[in-house]
């Protein structure tokens, strides 16, 4: 196996609103896609719910977009889901589709089963990566692109502050019950995270501000879930808008 070679490179981008962080960022996916299409011949991309990426997946949705991106050529995971069934209003799955996949050409896309049993759908989709990224046993998939969002408590995916699931090193994809929300939810985990080219936040609101500025803090002593993403061998983006940045409403 080839050594890579490239390191960590990190960058932030500051925009004005959602929308214009939605712009940044298609165009960051679009440059990262057209260079694994071209060294590959394929793109990974592992997506994550709420609703900071709402824009960008309507952004995507657009003709111009739709015409603009090689779908046919774009596989489409998720970095985490909440359990509860793909038409329900939390559903990570359900909001992609609804706001991006139902107006796109993209066939290959691996939802997590969200309405299973947790400890069994994890296996399952920790089975599916070993499959699709043709995996040998103690190896760990290499997205190409991983979204994530951040919570005002500094998690990311469905990885929260304090959980046993920061530690898990053995494991692809896991499940956990959170109980602040009361609910379970599978996501993959931090050693994925860390061996993707590139792992982009989308952070927006001025109720972000403080923790931003923490994970931003490349001397504070990393502690929160999103302060633990830092890819080995690949890139760190940060697109915020100027609410989170400055921590005034805009």
């Amino acid at each position: 196996m080839p050594q890579l070679s490239r390191s960590i490179h990190l960058s932030l981008h500051i925009h004005k609103d959602p929308d214009a962080m939605a712009e940044r960022a298609a165009h960051i996916i679009a440059g990262a896609c057209d260079e694994a299409i071209s060294e590959r011949g394929e793109f990974k991309i592992a997506i994550s719910g709420g609703k900071t990426p709402i824009p960008l997946f309507r952004l995507l949705s657009r003709k111009d977009w739709v015409g603009a991106l090689p779908w046919d050529k774009i596989s489409v995971f998720w970095a985490d889901e909440r359990c509860v069934g793909p038409d329900h209003p939390l559903s990570n799955y359900g909001v992609a589709r609804r706001e991006l996949l139902s107006y796109v050409p993209c066939t290959k896309f691996f939802r997590m089963r969200g309405d299973e049993d947790p400890v069994q759908s994890a296996l399952l989709y920790e089975q599916l990566l070993r499959k699709e990224f043709h995996l040998k046993d103690g190896e760990v998939p290499r997205f190409d692109m991983i979204l994530l969002g951040m919570g005002e408590d500094g998690h990311t995916a469905s990885l929260f502050p304090r959980s046993p699931a920061l530690a898990v090193r053995n494991r692809l994809v896991i499940d956990q019950y959170v109980p602040v929300q009361k609910i379970d939810r599978l996501t993959m985990t931090l050693p994925v995270f860390n061996n993707a080219r590139c792992c982009m936040f989308m952070v927006t609101g001025s109720e972000k501000h403080d923790v931003l500025a923490r994970a931003l803090n490349l001397l504070d002593k990393p502690e929160l879930p999103a302060q633990l993403v830092h890819p080995a061998i690949g890139d760190l983006i940060w697109v915020v808008d100027e609410a989170a940045a400055t921590g005034e409403k805009q």
